[in-house]
C-alpha cells in the first residue's frame, strides 16, 4: 500500500515510469471488469485504454488517502461502461471473439467453452446494473471482497448480499436457458 501510494505521489509530478508501473499492475483487471460488463473484447481495450488515458490527464488531482488507486481506476471504467451503455442501448449481448484452438486441445471442447461463455455473458446482462458491476469486480478482475465494497461505496455485508443474489439469480437464468 506504501509503495503504491508513493507511486501515485511520482506519476502525479510526472514520473511517466511510475505511472507505467500503475498501468502495469492494474490494466488487466480494468480490462477483465469493462469487458465483462459490454461484451465485445475490442471494444473494451479500447475502453480500457481511455481510462488509463482518463487517469494520466487527472492524475495530479488524485488524493492519496489510503484508498487503493484501483478504486479511482475502477470509478473511471464505471462512468465509461455507463456511458457507453447508455449509448448503445440495451443490445448488449455481442458475441465474444473466436477462440483458437489450443495446441493437443479437441474442436469441440473449444466450441463448449466459447458456448458457455457465451450463455455466462448473455445471462449476466439480465442481471440488474449493480448485480453485474458485483459479478465483474469479483469474478472477472478478482477483486476482494473489502475491495468491491470500497470501490462500489457500499459495506461488505451489502456486497455479500448483492454477490449471493447475483449468484442465485445467474444460475436461475442458466437452468431456465438449458430447460427451453
Amino acid at each position: 500500500m506504501q509503495d503504491e501510494g508513493d507511486l501515485v505521489r511520482r506519476a502525479s509530478q510526472g514520473d511517466q515510469q511510475a505511472f507505467a508501473r500503475l498501468y502495469e499492475a492494474h490494466f488487466n483487471r480494468v480490462y477483465r471488469y469493462v469487458v465483462v460488463r459490454i461484451g465485445d473484447k475490442a471494444e473494451a481495450e479500447d475502453m480500457t485504454q481511455q481510462v488509463f488515458l482518463n487517469a494520466l490527464r487527472s492524475i495530479s488531482s488524485f488524493n492519496w488517502k489510503g484508498t487503493p488507486v484501483a478504486a479511482w481506476l475502477y470509478r473511471i471504467a464505471h462512468n465509461q461502461v455507463v456511458d457507453y451503455l447508455r449509448k448503445k442501448g440495451k443490445q448488449m449481448v455481442t458475441p465474444l471473439d473466436e477462440s483458437p484452438v489450443s495446441q493437443g486441445g479437441s474442436l469441440e471442447l473449444v466450441v463448449e467453452q466459447k458456448i458457455d461463455s457465451e450463455q455466462i455473458l448473455a445471462a449476466t446482462h439480465r442481471l440488474s446494473q449493480a448485480q453485474q458491476e458485483v459479478i465483474s469486480l469479483r469474478f472477472a478482475s478478482e477483486l476482494s471482497i473489502a475491495e468491491v465494497a470500497s470501490i462500489m461505496g457500499k459495506s461488505q455485508g451489502a456486497v455479500k448480499a448483492l454477490q449471493h443474489s447475483a449468484i442465485v439469480a445467474l444460475r436461475q437464468i442458466l437452468v431456465a436457458g438449458n430447460n427451453e
